[in-house]
């Protein structure tokens, strides 16, 4: 992946990210670490999300933007590169979930005895989903997402790690818009019920 230009400021590049692609796609390496830049934590936590595992969202990740390099050449921006971005990863979690790959636990301890529960309060890149103050918090939390109907799990992170709006997600998933506002919805009354129960539980 691209190593940040300490000469150039890519919060600062106001061209969308359609004109960043065509713009990568002319030879202009710049416009790419600015993608990048914009979209890498996103797209990791979306896919991280979705395999609970690092490891493998970080191979997922990796070969992910590797595709968008390789399809700059042929990209048509027919649609917002977000949507395109995340409609891709989507797919290749898909892929993964139907080739029944075996995904370490995200309670299964490391070497050093730890658990991915033990690093989601100091990862920065866990992003939205990182308000927890403690391994039970995170506990709750990950099994309220996981306890989603699949649909519904995926809007969710979508929005909540992709920052998509409805239309977005609608788009990147194939479906109406009335069908990815009620997955979201629904998502949300279930997680806001799952979470109280905690709450009321530890208070």
């Amino acid at each position: 992946m691209p190593t940040p230009n300490p000469n150039v400021s890519n919060a600062d590049d106001q061209r969308t990210d359609e004109a960043l692609m065509l713009a990568f796609a002319k030879g202009d390496a710049t416009a790419f670490e600015v993608l990048y830049d914009r979209h890498e934590r996103g797209v990791w936590r979306f896919v991280f999300r979705s395999v609970k595992a690092q490891e493998v969202a970080d191979d997922v990740s990796q070969e992910l933007w590797f595709a968008v390099a390789r399809s700059a050449a042929i990209y048509t921006p027919t649609a917002k590169f977000k949507t395109w971005l995340f409609t891709m990863a989507r797919n290749r979690v898909i892929d993964l979930s139907r080739t029944a790959k075996h995904h370490a636990s995200i309670d299964e301890e490391n070497d050093e005895g730890q658990s991915m529960f033990s690093d989601l309060a100091a990862d920065s890149r866990l992003g939205p989903l990182r308000q927890v103050s403690s391994r039970e918090q995170a506990a709750a939390l990950l099994a309220a997402i996981e306890e989603l109907p699949a649909d519904q799990r995926e809007t969710f992170l979508l929005q909540a790690e992709g920052d998509m709006s409805v239309e977005e997600i609608a788009a990147a998933t194939g479906v109406s818009f009335e069908t990815a506002k009620s997955r979201l919805r629904y998502a949300r009354n279930k997680l806001k019920s799952l979470l109280a129960d905690f709450a009321e539980v530890t208070a």
